[in-house]
């Protein structure tokens, strides 16, 4: 019988704090972008991406950006039971940046960091032998009480007969060999770095390293000589990295070259960023050794991860899946900077995204024109009315996934705040209200740089009234701003939900929809949400669906609006959509909010009783939703 995991991972566990602008010095950075870091945490990241049931070994702080690394390597897929929260210590920070594609100014703020606290009593024999190998790295054979917990990891492999594999991951500063100001740094001799890793290397059966880094755990700097020093303590499969030389493996006798070792293909790119390579290349490599591939297909899995790396801002979320790593091998670089490949990108996004959402039941109440016009309304008081929506929606989804809301910022910006970290999924809009051609809210600003000020968890929802019809002027003014919209919301790391609604621009048939999608795709708009009209003939939902999945193999799929409709006639809407699977739920507001926000804006309802009627009537309506599914 398998284990219940493939690779456990243990040593430094940090936040990037990540330069945004390239090309200049750290001094000059204006902006971070806030990314998981520390070897084995990347190495996690990255072979969890690859498929493989990886865990961590690690202690963070018991702060924000200690829960930050855990929420994030949860939603890679990564198993966190051997995270230490350590109540003391705070969690260890990096700040890096791209001056070019050779240099990176880096800063460890590690001084008495949560992960080098770990120790002996933080490894769990239990823990390590659900495994089936423990990789760990250099760093954290620096200090006695760390290495004493690596050694407990490694004994307890060994002992079950598990795969035991170390990445060098050399960095003089942590060494204590070189400033706070050198961490870029990859090289300074030291006999005692030496003798402490050639104390430990026969415990291995892979070790990886650069050719500085196997000059260090060799004790010389001819690299052939390095590694016969270590092929004398270890029997271990020796893997030496060359840069975009690609890499060489051997698994015997070192020979009197590089050239002589076993070897996968280079991948021709462009170097954006060498920073997060070598765990890019270590989790390539995990995959293809886990996977019992011959080593020149490991090799290929670790170069092309390391190409990737390379390629991208960032370590861990350069990182390709499992799905964009073998399209990447069958495909080939067409173009050498893989960050601007569109098609690439596209795979990269769709694949890696985080949370799962098979099921939407959304409550929108995201309206603002609607509840402007009735009775009694101010903004004072449609603000508070949303945050009563946002109390019935949490009371129905009651902790449960698949519920979530749509919510604007202009008049519910209470009830969006108190929506985060709440679970619930979060859609945003962004147009101005019934706008044709299509303009947008001011605060998403003529740049559209508002989009800089959104938390990640946030869905850019925008509404176009565009039918294929349209005059030639009209169609490209709405294209262009979507165009941009969906490029600024990439740019941002946000996700993006299109609803179109062409039956408030003209007459629709069964194929105007799937027209509308396939226009957009052919323009270079890959929503990873779509919002459309309900529709009862089967021909029309069949040409929609048909639509996305030749476009788009990876889109998360579409929820069906209300148009204000009543129950019956959702019902007969759900119970056609329902059937294909890439309709996921609903995303209905008026018929479940109307009634009570007129008689909450007139006085008539109390806050107590508008939350009833429309708790109420969104429950109903999921469970027409999961009924029509088959999931009552």
């Amino acid at each position: 019988m398998g284990k219940p995991l493939d690779v456990i991972t243990i040593g430094r566990s940090s936040v990037d704090l990540y330069g945004a602008q390239i090309g200049g010095r750290l001094e000059d950075m204006a902006s971070f972008n806030k990314y998981i870091g520390g070897s084995p945490t990347n190495i996690a990241a990255g072979t969890a991406r690859l498929g493989l049931k990886s865990a961590l070994i690690t202690r963070v702080g018991d702060e924000h950006m200690g829960r930050f690394i855990i929420e994030e390597l949860q939603k890679e897929g990564v198993d966190t039971r051997g995270i230490v929260t350590d109540p003391e210590r705070l969690t260890a920070l990096v700040l890096l940046g791209i001056r070019d594609q050779e240099q990176f100014p880096l800063i460890f703020y590690r001084e008495n960091c949560a992960d080098m606290a770990l120790c002996e009593d933080d490894i769990d024999a239990g823990f390590i032998t659900q495994a089936r190998a423990v990789t760990a790295t250099g760093t954290h054979l620096s200090h006695p009480r760390t290495e004493a917990a690596v050694l407990k990891a490694l004994t307890i492999a060994r002992a079950d007969g598990m795969r035991t594999a170390l990445d060098i991951d050399y960095r003089p500063n942590l060494w204590g060999l070189a400033g706070h100001g050198d961490g870029e740094s990859r090289f300074i001799a030291s006999e005692k770095v030496t003798a402490k890793l050639q104390s430990t290397l026969h415990l291995f059966d892979l070790i990886v390293g650069t050719e500085e880094e196997f000059h260090i755990a060799g004790g010389t700097t001819d690299t052939i000589q390095a590694l016969r020093h270590v092929r004398k303590v270890s029997a271990a499969t020796l893997v030496c990295k060359r840069g975009p030389m690609g890499a060489v493996a051997f698994t015997g006798d070192v020979p009197d070259t590089l050239d002589e070792g076993q070897s996968g293909p280079g991948f021709p790119i462009e170097v954006f960023n060498v920073l997060g390579a070598g765990d890019g290349f270590m989790s390539g490599l995990v995959k293809g050794w886990l996977t019992d591939q011959d080593w020149p297909t490991a090799l290929t899995y670790a170069n092309a991860c390391g190409a990737f790396a390379v390629s991208r801002h960032g370590c861990a979320p350069a990182y390709p899946s499992w799905t964009e790593l073998e399209f990447f091998l069958k495909r080939g670089v067409k173009r050498p900077a893989l960050r601007k490949d569109a098609e690439l990108e596209q795979i990269h996004w769709a694949t890696n995204r985080k949370g799962d959402w098979p099921v939407m039941r959304v409550f929108a109440f995201d309206h603002r024109s609607q509840l402007e016009d009735l009775e009694g309304a101010t903004p004072d008081k449609i603000g508070a009315f949303k945050t009563l929506c946002l109390e019935a929606c949490a009371q129905v989804a009651d902790g449960h996934d698949g519920y979530g809301l749509l919510v604007d910022s202009r008049l519910g910006r209470d009830a969006l705040y108190k929506a985060a970290g709440t679970g619930l999924w979060i859609g945003r809009p962004v147009e101005w209200p019934g706008s044709r051609p299509l303009t947008l809210e001011p605060e998403i600003g003529p740049d559209y740089g508002g989009l800089n000020e959104w938390p990640l968890e946030h869905v850019v929802k925008v509404l176009c009234f565009y039918h294929p019809d349209d005059p030639a002027e009209m169609r490209a003014e709405q294209e262009a701003t979507v165009m941009r919209l969906f490029h600024a919301a990439r740019r941002n790391r946000l996700e993006f939900l299109l609803e179109v609604i062409p039956s408030k621009a003209g007459p629709v048939g069964d194929d105007t929809t799937a027209r509308v999608i396939r226009r957009f795709y052919d323009i270079g708009v890959y929503p990873d949400w779509w919002k459309l009209e309900p529709m009862t003939s089967d021909a029309a939902w069949q040409m929609t669906v048909a639509a996305i999945q030749d476009n788009d193999a990876h889109t998360r799929g579409i929820v069906v609006l209300g148009l204000g409709a009543d129950e019956d006639s959702l019902k007969a809407s759900f119970e056609v959509a329902a059937q294909y699977p890439l309709v996921k739920g609903f995303a209905v507001g008026r018929t479940i909010f109307a009634e009570a926000a007129r008689g909450w804006m007139t006085g008539a309802l109390s806050d107590a009783q508008a939350v009833a009627l429309m708790k109420d009537k969104y429950t109903r309506l999921c469970g027409v939703w999961d009924a029509a599914r088959g999931e009552d």
